[in-house]
C-alpha cells in the first residue's frame, strides 16, 4: 500500500486551515483565563504572545520549506538536532494538541448545550473525525465555511462593542495590576490561541509547491489572526474591563450583552461553537499527521502509518486520534487542558527554533530563532504551576519511553 499523501492544498487553502485553527475557539476560550493572569496587562500579554508566535512561525516556515513532509517539528528536530529531539517535539505536540482537541470539543459542548457539554463534545469529535476521514479537500471545504462564519461573528462583536454607549476607553488599561510574571503567564495562555499556524507545517506533505506555499501561507494566516485577536480583545475590554472579563465563562457573549445587545448573545454562542469546530477539525488533522510521521519511524505503532489507498489520508492515525480525544472529551476539564496544552506546544516550538538556528546563513533567521527559543522557554516556565508540572511530567515519561525503546532495540 502506498503510504504517501496527496498534495492538494494551495496557498489559499493552507491559509484557511491555519486560520481555522487560530481564529477559532482560542479567542473564545483563552481570553478569560489570560485576563485573570495578566489583569490590566492583557493587551501587552497579547503582544508578547504574538511576538513569540511570529518567531515560531518564521522558523517553522523556513524549516517546512526545507523539509516539506508530514510531521512538522518532529521531522525538523530529527533532521537538524537528532532523533531524540525530534521524538520529544513530536511527543510534546501529540500529547499537548490532543489536550487541545479535548478543550475545543468541550468548548463546543459548553456553548451548544450547557450542562451536557461532555456528550456534545464526544459527538463533535466523532463528526469531525468522519469529515477528516473523507479526504483533505473535504476537510478544507468545511474549514472555509467555518472560518467565514466565525470571522463574520467576530466582526459583529467588534462593531457592537466599539460603537456602544457602554464602551469606555479607560477600561482598556484599568483593573488589577498583575506584574511581569502575570503578564508572561497571560501571554503563555494566549499562545494557546496563536499556535494554530502549526497545522500548515504539519500538513507539509499535502501542500502543493511547499517551498513557496508554506512560507507565504504561515505569515499571512498569523497576521490575519493577530489583527482579529487585537480587535476582539480591545472590543471586549472596552465594555467589560479586565476584571469582569477574567470572571466570565462566555466573555464575548457577555461583552455584547454589556454593550446593550442581549439579542446578539445567541449568535455569538453559535459563532463560538463553530469556531471550536473549526479548531477541532484543524487540530485532528495536525495531530494525526504527526502521529503518521512518528509511526513511520517506529516511535508509535506502525499500523498508524497506513494511508488510505483512495482517500489518501492517514486513516488509522485519524481514527486513533479521534478515539483518544473522544475519551478525553468525556472526562476532561476545559481550563486545565488549555494550560497543559500550552506547555507541550511551547516545548515543541522551542525545538523548532533550535532547529531553525542550525540552518545558519541569514542573520535575521538566527536572530528570530534565538528570540523564539528564549520566548518559548520563558512562557513555558511561567505558566500556572499545575500546568507546568503536569507538562514536564508527561515529557519526562516520553523521554523514558524513548530510552526503554532504544534499549530494547539494542538487544535485538
Amino acid at each position: 500500500m502506498d503510504n504517501e499523501l496527496k498534495r492538494t492544498l494551495g496557498v489559499f487553502d493552507a491559509v484557511v486551515v491555519g486560520l481555522g485553527a487560530m481564529v477559532g475557539a482560542g479567542i473564545f476560550a483563552a481570553l478569560a483565563p489570560a485576563a485573570g493572569a495578566a489583569g490590566r496587562g492583557l493587551l501587552a500579554a497579547l503582544v508578547v504572545a504574538a511576538v513569540v508566535a511570529y518567531c515560531n512561525a518564521h522558523s517553522s516556515a523556513r524549516l517546512a520549506a526545507r523539509y516539506p513532509a508530514s510531521g512538522g517539528t518532529y521531522v525538523y528536530g530529527r533532521e537538524r538536532l537528532g532523533p531524540f529531539w525530534g521524538y520529544l517535539a513530536g511527543w510534546g505536540f501529540v500529547v499537548g494538541k490532543t489536550a487541545s482537541c479535548a478543550a475545543m470539543a468541550l468548548t463546543v459542548g459548553a456553548y451548544v448545550w450547557p450542562g451536557r457539554e461532555h456528550a456534545v463534545a464526544v459527538a463533535a469529535v466523532v463528526a469531525l473525525t468522519a469529515a477528516g476521514y473523507g479526504g483533505m479537500q473535504k476537510s478544507a471545504r468545511v474549514a472555509r465555511l467555518i472560518v467565514a462564519a466565525v470571522l463574520a461573528v467576530l466582526a459583529g462583536v467588534v462593531v457592537v462593542c466599539l460603537t456602544s454607549r457602554a464602551a469606555d476607553p479607560g477600561l482598556l488599561t484599568g483593573g488589577r495590576e498583575a506584574g511581569p510574571v502575570g503578564l508572561l503567564q497571560g501571554a503563555g495562555l494566549l499562545f494557546f490561541a496563536f499556535a494554530g499556524y502549526a497545522r500548515i507545517t504539519t500538513l507539509g506533505e499535502e501542500v502543493r509547491d511547499p517551498e513557496r506555499t508554506i512560507p507565504r501561507a504561515v505569515p499571512i494566516a498569523l497576521g490575519i489572526a493577530l489583527c482579529v485577536y487585537a480587535a476582539v480583545a480591545v472590543a471586549a475590554l472596552s465594555v467589560l474591563g479586565s476584571d469582569a472579563l477574567a470572571g466570565s465563562a462566555a466573555p464575548l457573549a457577555d461583552a455584547v450583552r454589556a454593550a446593550g445587545w442581549p439579542g446578539a448573545a445567541p449568535v455569538v454562542r453559535v459563532g463560538a461553537a463553530l469556531a471550536a469546530l473549526g479548531s477541532l477539525l484543524a487540530l485532528v488533522l495536525g495531530v494525526s499527521r504527526t502521529t503518521l510521521a512518528m509511526a513511520r519511524d517506529g516511535h508509535l505503532p506502525r499500523a498508524l502509518a497506513a494511508v488510505h489507498p483512495r482517500r489518501q489520508v492517514p486513516h488509522h492515525a485519524e481514527l486513533a486520534v479521534g478515539a483518544v480525544v473522544a475519551v478525553l472529551a468525556a472526562t476532561a476539564d476545559l481550563r486545565g487542558a488549555i494550560g497543559f496544552s500550552s506547555f507541550g506546544v511551547l516545548v515543541y516550538y522551542a525545538i523548532a527554533n533550535a532547529s531553525a538556528w542550525t540552518l545558519g546563513a541569514a542573520v535575521k533567521g538566527r536572530a528570530v530563532a534565538a528570540v523564539g527559543l528564549v520566548g518559548c522557554v520563558v512562557l513555558a516556565c511561567t505558566l500556572p504551576l499545575a500546568s507546568a508540572v503536569a507538562g514536564a511530567a508527561v515529557l519526562a515519561l516520553g523521554a523514558l519511553l524513548y530510552a526503554v525503546r532504544g534499549r530494547l532495540r539494542s538487544r535485538t
